[in-house]
């Protein structure tokens, strides 16, 4: 029996889906959050009953996109390396 060495790793890098998400949902979060904090009337806030849901929804999606950032960099995707995809170095 020929013992089988451990597969090499490496990290799925920026093609991490939960990065490509974060990204998407951080640019609508900031949108949001300007537009809440600049754009918002009186007349808006009356037909959301008193409440700038672009600010919150703005604010939400902020904190989702940190929580998204922080779980790919505390648990980063490990994917095997093959012996041809091996890059030369320099």
């Amino acid at each position: 029996m020929a013992s089988e060495s451990p597969a090499r790793m490496r990290r799925a890098g920026a093609f991490d889906i939960r990065l490509i998400i974060s990204l998407l949902t951080g640019v609508y979060g900031v949108v949001l959050t300007i537009m809440g904090i600049a754009f918002t009337d009186d007349a808006e806030l009356e037909k959301a009953a008193g409440v700038n849901i672009n600010l919150w929804a703005g604010i939400g999606l902020l904190v989702f996109t940190a929580l998204m950032v922080l779980w790919a960099v505390v648990r980063p995707i490990r994917v095997p390396v093959s012996e041809g995809d091996e890059t030369p170095a320099g």
